[in-house]
């Protein structure tokens, strides 16, 4: 029980870490990994519940979907070139 508690109160602070880390980070690759670890806490969260349907859904198609392609959105966008040039 003691166990549970603090597993618990530990994955809810690294969900509530990463959270507000996409939010305040600049760089949208740091904000995308840091969507990855909201994404799976909360997926541990879900094994916790004995939910392995939505724990299994959370993994196959946010991580592994929606991340994927974020990812490769932020890669394929990301420019080399000052703000002043890409803006002009």
């Amino acid at each position: 029980m003691v166990t549970e508690t603090i597993t618990f109160a530990l994955f809810a602070a690294v969900t509530v870490g990463c959270a507000l880390g996409v939010v305040l980070v600049k760089d949208p690759w740091h904000s995308a990994l840091l969507l990855g670890g909201a994404l799976t806490s909360l997926a541990v969260h879900y094994v916790m519940l004995q939910a392995t349907f939505p724990a299994t859904m959370q993994i196959l198609v946010y991580i592994g979907g929606v991340l994927v392609l974020i990812t490769f959105a932020v890669m394929l966008t990301r420019t080399e070139k000052p703000k002043s040039e890409v803006y002009s």
